[in-house]
């Protein structure tokens, strides 16, 4: 694998030889000073350049970087739509001595609307000719977690509450899929909520990653173990648990946050937690090899029409005191 030095050697000495290259820069991860140095961290680089079609009309000028493995160039796919503005052209691709360049082509005359898009952990690498702004030193200041507004708090609230029903109503009709799809829904709203308390403990000074992939670094172990056990879906009984799990985290959380804040307690949970465990079976938790089969129904004798159980409320929360 080429070292770090060969690879900016390699991107500038590009560059510095291609007259069409007038302005250079990188951003991303490698210019975080707080991300975790790895051999997966991408070199996210940036060309603009006095034009385009030259590049565009043909691939071969990227053999300069070395043999792939695989390349994706997503202005010019279908399947999803580009998610850069204006003439740019990203080459996101991956070598076979597993470094990884995505490498962006952006035309000169986009140079403005260019940099002031730009994030904080931009950084200009080389500058032909003068034009590029003065920028601060990179950072991941624009990614720190941002304090929410008490309307904010409540509306995760409300989505997260609401989303439960989903997956009740999936999982009731054996909708494997639809359920676990609107339980990944709720658990976005979960991790929103359990970031922002971790932005108050910080005074929202950090960043929890894309994909909230640092969490972990700012919550307690045992907080982020139970938070993993919500990804056991691969059952209807685990979906269950998950489910269960999940509304106990929230509840929690959020009552939690709402205090930190001073902001007031939404209502949502309650009578929604009634409608989730009126619903769950009697036993919820690890699966059973012995009984892979799940049931909804439970064997009581208010089924509905369809076979679907509802229990009575009231009877049990779901930290398994009486209510």
């Amino acid at each position: 694998m080429r070292c770090e030095q060969e690879m900016m050697d390699l991107i500038l000495g590009f560059a510095r030889r291609d007259e069409r290259v007038r302005l250079v820069t990188m951003e991303g991860s490698r210019m975080n000073p707080r991300a975790p140095r790895d051999r997966f961290q991408d070199y996210d680089i940036c060309y603009l350049v006095t034009e385009m079609e030259s590049f565009l009309s043909s691939d071969d000028w990227l053999i300069f970087f070395g043999e792939r493995i695989i390349m994706q160039k997503p202005e010019a796919m279908s399947l999803f739509p580009p998610s850069s503005g204006g003439n740019r052209f990203a080459y996101l691709m991956l070598f076979e001595d597993e470094n990884r360049i995505d490498l962006n082509l952006v035309p000169l005359a986009e140079m403005g609307d260019y940099f002031q898009g730009a994030d904080s952990q931009t950084k200009i690498l080389l500058d032909k000719d003068g034009r590029g702004p003065s920028l601060p030193p990179p950072s991941d200041r624009d990614y720190w977690v941002k304090k929410p507004s008490a309307v904010f708090v409540d509306n995760c609230c409300n989505e997260f509450w609401w989303l439960a029903t989903y997956v009740v109503k999936g999982l009731c009709r054996k909708e494997l899929p639809y359920s676990i799809h609107h339980l990944d829904l709720m658990r976005e709203q979960l991790l929103s909520m359990v970031s922002w308390k971790a932005g108050v403990e910080t005074d929202f000074s950090v960043s929890m990653g894309k994909s909230y992939k640092y969490l972990s670094n700012y919550i307690s172990p045992l907080l982020w173990e139970r938070i993993k056990a919500t990804w056991r879906n691969d059952n209807e009984e685990n979906v269950w648990g998950s489910l269960l799990l999940c509304c106990e985290i929230f509840k929690e959380v959020s009552g939690e946050l709402e205090n930190l804040l001073g902001y007031a307690h939404n209502s949502y949970g309650a009578k929604v937690e009634a409608y989730v465990k009126g619903y769950a079976p009697d036993r919820v938790g690890p699966p059973d090899p012995a009984n892979p089969s799940f049931q909804c129904h439970t064997g009581r004798d208010n089924a509905d029409e369809k076979g679907f159980v509802r229990r009575k409320s009231g009877s049990q929360s779901l930290d398994g005191s009486s209510s």
